[in-house]
C-alpha cells in the first residue's frame, strides 16, 4: 500500500469497516450514515445494520452495489491492518459472493444477501496491479506455494488463469503483493471454508495512483 491509498484506507476504516460500500465522495448524503441509524433487528440482533429500501435503491442506482444487500456487519471499533470481523450467526444458507474494494482496501463476504465477514486487505504493487472486474473462484488450495515467487500462499482461492488469487498474507503497513489479494491468516481460513469453486468475486475501485495517473 502506498501514500494516498493508505490515507484513504485509514479514513474509511476508521469511520466503520461496514462503510466501505458507501464511501464514494460524490454521493451527497452518505448512505453509511443512514445505514448506521437503521434497524438493528434481524438474524443476529445488534450485530447487523439493515438497509432500508431507499438506501439500497440509492446504492444500486449509483453503482456502489450491483445487487441487493440485506444487511452489513455492525463493526463497532476501527479495523487496522491485520484485523478482521466475521459473524455468520443466524445467517441462512445461500449464494456466497465477495466484494473487494481496492481504493478502501476492504474485502467483504456476503451470504444470502448478508455480510458475514470483512477485513483490511493488501493488493498488487505498481509493478503488478490487481485486476478489477467480475471474477470467479477457479480453484482452491489450502496449502499452496507459489512456484514463481517461492512463497507460501495458504488458503488460496485462485481467480485468474495467470495465478491472481486471494490468500493469507502479511497484512501490514507498507505491504503489497504481486497482484493477489492478501488477507489475514484467520480470516483466510474462514473465507476458504465459506466459499466454493464458482463463487463470484467482484473487484472494484482503483488505487489512487492508478486512478489519477
Amino acid at each position: 500500500m502506498r501514500g494516498g491509498v493508505i490515507a484513504v484506507a485509514a479514513a474509511v476504516v476508521a469511520a466503520s469497516a461496514a462503510a466501505w460500500a458507501f464511501a464514494l465522495p460524490d454521493r451527497g448524503t452518505s448512505i453509511e450514515a443512514a445505514a448506521q441509524a437503521a434497524s438493528a433487528s434481524g438474524p443476529a440482533g445488534h450485530d447487523r445494520l439493515f438497509l432500508t429500501k431507499a438506501q439500497l435503491d440509492q446504492a444500486i442506482a449509483s453503482g456502489t452495489l450491483d445487487r441487493p444487500v440485506k444487511s452489513l456487519l455492525a463493526v463497532r471499533v476501527p479495523l487496522h491492518f491485520g484485523d478482521y470481523s466475521w459473524n455468520d450467526r443466524g445467517v441462512p444458507a445461500g449464494t456466497t459472493w465477495l466484494r473487494i474494494d481496492l481504493r478502501s482496501q476492504l474485502i467483504s463476504v456476503f451470504r444470502a444477501g448478508h455480510e458475514i465477514g470483512t477485513a483490511v486487505i493488501v493488493y498488487g504493487g505498481d509493478n503488478k496491479q490487481t485486476p478489477a472486474g467480475k471474477l470467479h473462484i477457479l480453484a482452491k488450495a489450502q496449502n499452496h506455494r507459489s512456484s514463481l515467487y517461492d512463497a507460501a500462499m495458504p488458503y488460496t482461492l485462485r481467480l485468474t488463469g495467470d495465478g491472481v488469487s486471494i490468500h493469507a498474507s502479511n497484512v501490514s503497513w507498507g505491504a503489497a503483493t504481486h497482484g493477489c489479494i492478501g488477507v489475514p491468516m484467520p480470516f483466510a481460513e474462514r473465507l476458504f471454508n465459506a466459499t466454493r469453486v464458482g463463487d463470484e468475486v467482484v473487484v472494484v475501485g482503483l488505487p489512487l495512483r492508478a486512478a489519477t495517473a
